[in-house]
């Protein structure tokens, strides 16, 4: 399987575990972007948003959520391999490749970081990509936090014969939409990104858990620079 997750990796123009030592965040400002307009992660201003086209399909809606899990400690970040899932998302259809951890959050809401923040990674045929951002904070634990953590042990490899993915995410996938960017070399811009109002919780111990792992793997905020912000309630 671990010929299958380079793959995946490489075709979703996300790096390498060779090339993981590049991502030194104590000196975020050596990496390079082929553009630097439309990066990621930004503070998402909800005073800055506007709503999304009553008009124009607009849910996120993910199915087929159980599916049998492989974890990779990728020396950057906690990464959750999963083949079957797939969502709809603004009536597309897009398949999910694999969810990773950041810890601080990497979005900030109104200035405000979050413990953790999940990236789930979805692509289209066309090899497009649309990441779903999800927000952590401390509160009541999270069954498949605690498995991906205990799959993990001690090791950088580990597997879960199957569980429902569904529980990582909010029901309430009302969502703020931009346009930007990979937010690991090699900072790929043209990303859809969804990033969900609603929080999900985690205990104490399972965010620990992260941070051990990663406690600051998270890029600085970029700057909008005149992007449009949407922002859609999902009923």
């Amino acid at each position: 399987m671990r010929t299958t997750v380079l793959a995946s990796l490489i075709a979703l123009a996300l790096p390498s575990l060779a090339a993981a030592q590049v991502f030194d965040y104590a000196h975020q400002s050596a990496w390079q972007s082929v553009h630097d307009k439309a990066q990621s992660p930004i503070d998402i201003r909800r005073a800055d948003a506007v709503a999304g086209d009553p008009q124009e399909a607009q849910d996120i809606v993910v199915r087929h959520t159980e599916a049998a899990l492989e974890v990779v400690d990728n020396e950057h970040a906690v990464e959750v391999e999963a083949h079957g899932p797939d969502a709809m998302i603004r009536g597309r259809h897009f398949e999910l490749a694999q969810f990773h951890f950041h810890a601080t959050s990497e979005h900030t809401i109104d200035g405000e970081s979050f413990p953790l923040e999940g990236h789930f990674v979805f692509k289209a045929k066309d090899g497009r990509l649309a990441v779903v951002g999800v927000m952590y904070r401390e509160g009541e634990s999270n069954r498949l936090a605690g498995k991906v953590l205990e799959a993990l042990g001690d090791a950088r490899h580990g597997e879960i014969e199957r569980e429902d993915i569904a529980v990582m995410l909010p029901r309430d996938k009302s969502y703020h939409h931009y346009l930007g960017s990979l937010t690991t070399p090699p900072l790929t811009e043209n990303v859809e990104w969804y990033v969900l109002d609603t929080p999900v919780t985690l205990s104490a111990k399972q965010i620990a858990g992260f941070e051990k792992r990663y406690s600051h793997n998270n890029r600085a905020v970029q700057p909008l620079n005149g992007r449009p912000l949407v922002h859609i309630a999902q009923h």
